[in-house]
């Protein structure tokens, strides 16, 4: 899938240019890079004005009056975005301040782009068990498969290949099974997952998401009309099963 919009933005905050853009060129193939910031200030700035920012990675010596530690300091309390610090010093004193303010990852420099990868991969896995403790809707495991789901705030985070990309949930139509596979259909894409239908389901708001069919979820939101015992959804059809109607058609009864 190449859809921009899925995929997880990321700041990159490094007051030396030529190794900022060598970041953003290496992760631009799978990640949208959203800024590039030379200080603290900056960064502050960006995540201000900006709509979202999902991954903020900081090089912990910046120039001004903030170096990243204090940044990440800052992120942590106002915004609680994750963060990765990617650096070139590994004395004790400053691996000692780092963390203190829990970075989800550090990177020495020089790195490869897999390193890069897998620091990005853990920081949404680390963040998404975090999020999940403080939710009171969440309560259930996050599925420990190749083709990792996880939610964070208002999005599921996909795995695709080596990377996740974002998919709000309020952009999901609905869920299809076939067999041990789960589709995911948004308003401009599709996913496939080797898991069963259960599985994703459980990462779902229950007041948004419905049970209709034992194959089918659907996003009560996005249904655009029904006619006996089908539901349209966009352009589809998706039928509504015994087991279900008494549930699916009260709750059109309610609104």
């Amino acid at each position: 899938m190449n859809n921009k919009k899925a995929r997880i933005k990321i700041l990159i905050v490094e007051d030396e240019i030529l190794i900022a853009q060598d970041i953003s060129n290496r992760l631009s193939n799978n990640y949208e890079i959203i800024g590039i910031a030379s200080s603290a200030e900056k960064a502050i700035d960006f995540i201000n004005t900006s709509n979202r920012v999902d991954i903020i990675l900081i090089d912990i010596i910046l120039k001004g009056d903030k170096d990243g530690i204090e940044l990440a300091r800052t992120i942590t309390k106002t915004y609680d975005i994750p963060f990765i610090f990617i650096t070139s010093h590994a004395d004790a004193s400053i691996v000692n301040r780092a963390k203190s303010v829990n970075p989800c990852a550090y990177i020495l420099k020089p790195f490869n782009d897999r390193q890069v990868s897998i620091a990005i991969e853990l920081a949404i896995i680390s963040y998404a068990n975090k999020t999940n403790k403080k939710s009171p809707l969440k309560n259930q495991e996050l599925i420990k498969t190749n083709n990792q789901v996880l939610q964070i705030k208002d999005s599921l985070f996909l795995k695709k290949k080596h990377h996740y990309e974002r998919v709000p949930i309020r952009e999901i139509l609905f869920l299809k099974a076939e067999n041990n596979y789960c589709t995911l259909s948004t308003k401009s894409a599709s996913f496939t997952y080797s898991m069963v239908l259960k599985k994703v389901e459980g990462h779902l708001p229950i007041n948004q998401f419905l049970r209709v069919h034992r194959s089918y979820v659907v996003n009560i939101n996005s249904i655009n009309g029904f006619e006996g015992n089908m539901l349209f959804i966009g352009d589809k059809k998706i039928p509504v099963s015994k087991t279900y109607r008494d549930a699916v058609f009260n709750l059109f009864h309610t609104i």
